[in-house]
C-alpha cells in the first residue's frame, strides 16, 4: 500500500474536522466538500469507511516524526 506524505494527510485530516465542524454549527447535511475530502482520506488511506480513514490517519499521524526545519544549504566546493 501506498502510503500519504505526512503533510497530506494531515492538512486532509485537519480540513475534514474543520468542514464536519461547520456543518455542525448550521446543522446541514454532508456537503460535497466534506464527501470530497471523506472521499480523499479514504483512498489515501485504504480504507472504505471514513471512521476508520480517520483511525488510520491519526495511526500514520502519530507514527511520523514531526517535520523538522530545513537545514540551510551549505556549499562545498
Amino acid at each position: 500500500m501506498l502510503i500519504p506524505h505526512p503533510a497530506v494527510l494531515r492538512r486532509l485530516v485537519e480540513e475534514y474536522e474543520t468542514a464536519l465542524a461547520e456543518e455542525a454549527e448550521r446543522g446541514g447535511r454532508a456537503s460535497p466538500r466534506v464527501q470530497d475530502l471523506a472521499y480523499t482520506l479514504c483512498v489515501s488511506t485504504g480504507t472504505r469507511n471514513v471512521g476508520r480513514a480517520m483511525e488510520a490517519a491519526y495511526r500514520l499521524l502519530t507514527a511520523t516524526p514531526p517535520p523538522r526545519p530545513e537545514a540551510p544549504e551549505i556549499g562545498i566546493r
